[in-house]
């Protein structure tokens, strides 16, 4: 990823809606959710939706998809990897092993929900 591709995607979640709707399609991974339903659950006025999911169509984040009458956006997966990646492709001076606990913070994220739920009720 260059650089103006990354200020480009951050611009686009530097916006609190935006932002929210980033993270819903993210939560709904990899079915999407229609344009009318990211809408309505954040409470946003389809026209405001439509430009908000404009912008993060052409940063690079999400991506639609025509199904029958509806549209159906979904967060770009590589996307999020690509810019996590610019943002510690040289961490750490070549030394991984210091990089390593950056790492693992990102595995308890993506626990499918019945096993996250255990966990923390063991931590309880």
């Amino acid at each position: 990823m260059e650089s103006e591709q990354a200020i480009l995607a951050f611009a686009a979640l530097a916006q609190p809606t935006r932002l929210d709707v980033f993270r819903l399609l993210m939560e709904h991974e990899p079915d999407g959710l229609p344009a009318g339903e990211i809408a309505r659950h954040l409470a946003v006025p389809h026209n405001t939706m439509s430009t908000h999911l404009a912008i993060l169509s052409r940063a690079g984040l999400v991506e639609a998809e025509r199904q029958s009458r509806s549209i159906i956006y979904r967060a770009k997966l590589h996307a999020v990897r690509d810019l996590t990646g610019f943002l510690v492709k040289d961490c750490c001076g070549g030394h991984p092993e210091i990089c390593a606990p950056l790492v693992a913070e990102f595995s308890p994220y993506c626990a499918p929900k019945k096993i996250a739920v255990r966990e923390a009720a063991k931590h309880e």
